[in-house]
């Protein structure tokens, strides 16, 4: 396996990390897009959240975001930005469902995040209980499984943005409703995300977290952010599942 750590630290160390990882997880909650697809491959995340200012500005209300939240390429920014400044208000209902719109239209155009496939159907056929705890909107993620015939490794257990939007990651509200609905014991779960803000309520959920970055950028903010496991392909895990019978996730 091609190390994701420091020149520093050894293999081994990291290579033992992520066993240990998969060993104890009885239990695997996904972030969404990263992990799972990259929602926005096809449908430029860039061009949505310009859209999103743009009717904004329509509106007169351009000012509610500062300068660099303006230009950021991440919709899920802006929409914090704006429920921060009008929390609870039409405003921000009306824009969370812009920003659900969008994600649904950028379902086609998805891709699957290379080994997510049959790293879920054989997480899910060694027993592991599996939940998406996300910030995208919960109908988006029932879709994109749905098009890939991943939707039953799941289902019930997706739980994403709802209408009280102070509650995204990294508040662990997805991840207490998540392990709270699979009677699953936190520390005996397994958070793979791609993001600090994920890393941050895993930590707040007791929760053991496995970073995924698909580039060397994303894995340096993670490890900045503490996190001690990265890996830039999902591939090792899938190998060290079928290695560890999936944590023997219902011994």
């Amino acid at each position: 396996m091609t190390s994701d750590t420091d020149e520093t630290e050894p293999v081994t160390e990291q290579t033992a990390g992520l066993r240990d990882l998969i060993t104890n997880a009885r239990h695997v909650l996904w972030d969404f897009d990263g992990p799972i697809c990259r929602l926005f491959a096809g449908y430029s995340a860039d061009r949505v959240a310009g859209e999103l200012v743009d009717w904004l500005e329509r509106l007169g209300l351009k000012e509610l975001l500062t300068e660099e939240e303006r230009v950021h390429p991440d919709p899920h920014v802006l929409l914090a930005a704006v429920d921060r400044r009008r929390h609870h208000s039409d405003l921000a209902v009306e824009f969370e469902e812009r920003l659900t719109r969008e994600e649904l239209r950028a379902v086609p155009s998805a891709r699957p995040t290379a080994y997510s496939d049959p790293l879920i159907r054989t997480w899910a056929a060694l027993g592991a209980g599996l939940a998406v705890t996300t910030n995208n909107s919960p109908r988006v993620v029932g879709e994109y499984l749905a098009t890939r015939g991943l939707l039953g490794c799941f289902s019930p257990h997706i739980y994403g943005r709802t209408r009280n939007l102070g509650l995204l990651k990294p508040d662990p509200y997805c991840l207490d409703r998540a392990l709270s609905a699979m009677g699953a014991a936190p520390g005996l779960a397994l958070m793979v995300g791609d993001t600090p803000s994920d890393l941050t309520a895993a930590r707040r959920a007791g929760v053991p977290f496995l970073g995924y970055a698909r580039n060397e950028g994303k894995a340096k903010l993670l490890r900045q952010a503490g996190a001690e496991t990265v890996v830039h392909s999902l591939e090792p895990v899938l190998r060290l599942v079928w290695e560890s019978g999936g944590g023997r996730a219902q011994s």
